[in-house]
C-alpha cells in the first residue's frame, strides 16, 4: 500500500529540517538548531512541538475559513490572533491524527543519529530509512569510496536530477559549498567541497582581530570604500567567481555545458550575481529525502 504521509529529516552540521509530506506535497517544514549531543526525549519534544505547531495551523486554516464572509472577505480577528481557538501545546498534540506511516532520515552528524532512530521509530511505529549503505539510491555514485560520500550530498543529487534531469552540476550552499555533477548518463561522477560564504565570513573575522563580523549582501561596488564593504565584495562576490569558474572548469572535464542549480540559504543571493547558475530550489535535501523514500518502500 502506497504511503500517503511520511516525515523527513535531514540533520545537517548547523541546522536540523524536518518536512512532512503528504502524498507528494511538503505541507509543513521545521528547522531547529543542530546539537552536539541530544537525548531520544529531547528528539521526542523537538517532534511534539512540530506537530502542534502544524495542528495549529491546520484550525487557524479551519476556523479562518469558517469566518469567511460571503464576499471572500476574512475575519480581522483571526488575522490579528485574538482567536484562541487554535491553540494547541506540544502536550496536546495528536500524532496519530497526523496519519504519518514512515520516516527517512540523512544525517552527518553520527553522535546524535542513533537518538533520532529511536525516536522516530517510537512515534513511527517502524524503523526510519537512513540514507547509506543499503538504500536503493537509482544513480551510480562515481566515488572511489562511496561510503565517504554524506547523506545529505546523495539526497541533494537524487532530488536535483529527478526535479531538473541530466547533465546537472547542483550547488549546495550551506555550511559548506559542495558541487554535485552528475553528467549526460544521469550518473553521478563526483563533486567539489569548499568552505560555505558563513564560513569564510567568519573565518576572516576570527583570523584578524581588526575585522568585523560582516552581513551576507551583495556590496554595490566591487571595489570595497571600508573594511565592511571590501569584505563583503571579497566573501560574496569570492564565492559567486568561485561557483562560475570551478563551473567552467567542470564543462572544460566533461566536455560539454550543464544546468546549474543552486540551493541552499544562499542560493537567490549568489543565482542573481553568478552568469552560471540557471535555476535556484527551496527544499532541495528535503526532496531529495522524498524520492529515496518513495523509491525504497514501493
Amino acid at each position: 500500500m502506497a504511503v500517503t504521509s511520511m516525515l523527513a529529516v535531514n540533520i545537517g552540521n548547523t541546522v536540523t529540517k524536518i518536512g512532512l509530506y503528504q502524498h507528494d506535497t511538503l505541507v509543513s517544514k521545521w528547522t531547529v538548531t543542530t546539537p552536539a549531543t541530544i537525548t531520544v526525549s529531547e528528539v521526542q519534544t523537538i517532534l511534539m512541538n512540530f506537530f502542534a505547531s502544524l495542528q495549529r495551523e491546520q484550525k487557524r486554516g479551519q476556523h479562518l475559513k469558517k469566518n469567511q464572509h460571503q464576499d471572500g472577505s476574512e475575519n480581522q480577528s483571526f488575522i490579528s490572533g485574538n482567536t484562541k481557538t487554535s491553540d494547541v501545546s506540544a502536550g496536546e498534540a495528536d500524532f496519530g491524527q497526523l496519519n504519518i506511516q514512515g520516516s527517512i532520515i540523512a544525517s552527518v552528524a553520527p553522535p546524535i543519529t542513533k537518538a533520532w532512530v529511536s525516536a522516530l521509530t517510537m512515534e513511527c511505529g517502524r524503523t526510519p530509512l537512513q540514507v547509506g549503505p543499503g538504500l536503493k539510491t537509482g544513480i551510480r555514485l562515481g566515488y572511489s569510496d562511496p561510503s565517504e560520500l554524506g547523506a545529505d550530498r546523495i539526497a541533494e543529487m537524487i532530488g536535483a536530477r529527478d526535479l531538473f534531469g541530466s547533465p546537472l552540476v547542483v550547488v549546495n550552499l550551506e555550511t559548506t559549498t559542495t558541487f554535485e555533477v552528475i553528467d549526460k548518463n544521469g550518473e553521478f561522477v563526483g563533486g567539489i567541497i569548499a568552505p560555505g560564504l558563513e564560513s569564510s565570513a567568519k573565518g576572516l573575522s576570527a583570523a584578524a582581530a581588526k575585522l568585523p563580523v560582516v552581513d551576507l549582501k551583495a556590496p554595490t561596488t566591487v571595489i570595497g570604500k571600508s573594511t565592511r564593504a571590501a569584505m563583503q565584495s571579497g566573501v560574496v562576490l569570492g564565492e559567486v567567481a568561485r561557483i562560475d569558474g570551478l563551473v567552467s572548469y567542470i564543462w572544460q572535464e566533461l566536455g560539454y555545458k550543464t544546468k546549474v542549480i543552486a540551493a541552499g540559504a544562499d542560493a537567490k543571493l549568489i543565482k542573481v550575481l553568478s552568469q552560471t547558475v540557471t535555476d535556484t530550489v527551496d527544499n532541495l535535501t528535503l526532496h531529495g529525502l522524498k524520492v529515496l523514500f518513495d523509491r525504497n518502500t514501493k
